[in-house]
C-alpha cells in the first residue's frame, strides 16, 4: 500500500488506493483550468412571486477569483445588508472557476451588485434560503500541468476501478458505465482542513474537548512555511506574548477573522477568560463556527478510512457489524448520491445481500462523522472507529456544545464512485461526484504530489 505524502497524512489520509507512480504535474495553473459547477437541486418560484410568502432571492453566480465567504462578504456589503442574509448551498475554492447557487433575503433583482469577476442571472424566488446540502452534487473539469508521465493515467484508473468494484446491468446503469466507473476513498480533502495552514481541525478538536482558550490559540499561532514572513512573525509573537493590542497592529488587514478574535480579546478587563476566549470564536461567521467541529469530525474520519485501508478491509462492499446507507433515487442520472438518513447495520447474516446492492451502486458502507446522536459499528469497523475516538480523546458526548459549535454527527459513505473521462491533451479530468465529496480526493491518486500543487 503506497504512503500519502506527510501533510496529507498529518490530515487522517494515510495512504492512496493506488500503487502506481502518479502523473505527476500540478493543478490551478491558471482559475480557468479548474471549473466547478454545481450539480443543483433546489426550486424556486417565478421573480414576480409575492415576497411575504417567498422573501428570498436566488441567483446564479458565476465566479472567477473568488472564495465563497469572500464573495458573499462582498455581496452584502455592496447591498448593505448583514452577511447572514446570504446562504449558499456549497463552499468554493477561489481558485478556479465556480458556478453555484446563493440566495439573499429581502433583495430584488436590480439590486445585485455588478462585481468584478463575477457573472448573476437570477433565477426566482424562495421561501427559504439555501442551506449546505441544497445540490446533488459537482461537475469537474480539471487541466494537470506539466505532467511528467501522463501516460500512467491509464494504469492509475484501472486500479481506481478494481478499488470501486461496480458491477452493472442493463437495468441498472448505462452501458458504458463499467469501462469508465472509479472509486476511490472518500476522504476529506486537503481544504477542508486548510490546504496552505491545515489547523482548522485542531481548532475543532480543542473546541470538542472543552479548551475554548487552546482552539483561539490554534487559530491565531501555528505559523505555517507557506505564509508570508510577516504573517508568520504575527502569529509567533501572539503565542508567545498574548499581547492581543500589539498582535492587533501586527496582524495583516486580509486576516480579518484572527483580527475580529483579537479585537474581542483587547476589549476583556484583565486576562480573557474560558467565556472570553468562546466569545472571541463567536466573532467569526457562523458557518465557520461550525466548520471547526465538522473539521474535528473529517479528522477522525479520515483516520478511520485510512486505518480500514490498513487493515484492507474492502470498501466496495460491506463486512459483519458495518452500517450501510442507500441511494438517494432522485439524484441526477450517472450520479451516485448516497442518503445517510437511511441506515441499515449489517450482521452476518446480512453480508450477502447487502453486497449485491453495493456492488450496483444501491447501497453504500458508511463510517460516522461523530456528533452526539452517533450509535457506532458493530464488529472489525466498529474497533476501529472507537479506537481512533480513544486515541483522539472524544467520545461523542463531547459534542454536545454550545450555538452554532453543537452537532448531532451522521454518517458518510466510506467510497465515491465516478465516471471519469480523460483527454490527453492538455491532461484533462472531468467526473462529477456528489455534494460533499472532494475533487482533489481524485485528482490526489492520479498526481501525488505535495497537496500545495493540487491547489
Amino acid at each position: 500500500m503506497r504512503p500519502a505524502h506527510p501533510t496529507e497524512q498529518a490530515v487522517g489520509m494515510t495512504y492512496y488506493a493506488s500503487d502506481a507512480d502518479g502523473v505527476g504535474g500540478r493543478l490551478r495553473e491558471d482559475d480557468e483550468q479548474f471549473r466547478v459547477r454545481e450539480l443543483e437541486r433546489f426550486e424556486t418560484e417565478p421573480v414576480d412571486a409575492p415576497t411575504d410568502a417567498y422573501p428570498h432571492l436566488v441567483f446564479r453566480a458565476t465566479l472567477r477569483g473568488w472564495d465563497t465567504n469572500d464573495f458573499a462578504a462582498r455581496l452584502s456589503d455592496a447591498l448593505g445588508v448583514s452577511r447572514e442574509r446570504v446562504d449558499w448551498a456549497g463552499t468554493k475554492d477561489k481558485y478556479a472557476v465556480t458556478t453555484q447557487l446563493f440566495s439573499v433575503y429581502g433583495a430584488d433583482p436590480e439590486e445585485l451588485p455588478d462585481v468584478d469577476g463575477a457573472d448573476l442571472e437570477t433565477l426566482g424566488r424562495a421561501g427559504r434560503g439555501l442551506e449546505f446540502g441544497d445540490l446533488a452534487g459537482n461537475a469537474f473539469e480539471i487541466v494537470v500541468t506539466d505532467p511528467e508521465r501522463p501516460a500512467n493515467a491509464s494504469a492509475i484508473t484501472d486500479e481506481l476501478r478494481d478499488f470501486g468494484g461496480l458491477e452493472t446491468d442493463g437495468d441498472d446503469r448505462g452501458d458504458s458505465t463499467p469501462d469508465r466507473s472509479i472509486g476511490v476513498p472518500n476522504f476529506f480533502g486537503q481544504q477542508r482542513f486548510g490546504s496552505r495552514r491545515p489547523v482548522t481541525h485542531e481548532v475543532g478538536l480543542e473546541i470538542v474537548r472543552g479548551d475554548w482558550d487552546g482552539a483561539v490559540m490554534a487559530y491565531l499561532g501555528n505559523p505555517t512555511d507557506a505564509e508570508p514572513d510577516g504573517t508568520r512573525e504575527a502569529r509567533r509573537f501572539v503565542q508567545e506574548t498574548r499581547d492581543w493590542h500589539e498582535a492587533l497592529e501586527r496582524f495583516p488587514n486580509r486576516l480579518r477573522y484572527e483580527r475580529s478574535m483579537l479585537h474581542e480579546l483587547a476589549e476583556c478587563d484583565g486576562e480573557p477568560e474560558s467565556g472570553d476566549f468562546r466569545a472571541a470564536l463567536e466573532r467569526v461567521p457562523s458557518n465557520l463556527q461550525r466548520l471547526f467541529v465538522h473539521a474535528a469530525q473529517s479528522y477522525a474520519f479520515n483516520l478511520m478510512l485510512s486505518e480500514r485501508l490498513e487493515r484492507g478491509l474492502a470498501f466496495d462492499r460491506p463486512v459483519a457489524g458495518d452500517v450501510v446507507c442507500f441511494s438517494d433515487t432522485d439524484a441526477p442520472d450517472g450520479l451516485e448520491l448516497p442518503d445517510t438518513d437511511r441506515l441499515q447495520p449489517v450482521d452476518d447474516r446480512r453480508v450477502n445481500s447487502v453486497t449485491r446492492h453495493c456492488k450496483r451502486g444501491r447501497a453504500f458502507v458508511t463510517a460516522p462523522l461523530v456528533g452526539t446522536d452517533t450509535d457506532l459499528a458493530d464488529g472489525e469497523q466498529g474497533e476501529i472507529e472507537r479506537a481512533v475516538l480513544d486515541d483522539l480523546d472524544l467520545e461523542p458526548d463531547d459534542f454536545d456544545l454550545p450555538g452554532e459549535f453543537h452537532s448531532s454527527g451522521t454518517r458518510r459513505a466510506i467510497l465515491v464512485r465516478t465516471t471519469l473521462e480523460f483527454d490527453d491533451d492538455p491532461l484533462t479530468l472531468s467526473f462529477s461526484l456528489p455534494k460533499g465529496s472532494y475533487a482533489t480526493v481524485v485528482a490526489r491518486e492520479y498526481l501525488k504530489v505535495d497537496p500545495v500543487d493540487l491547489g
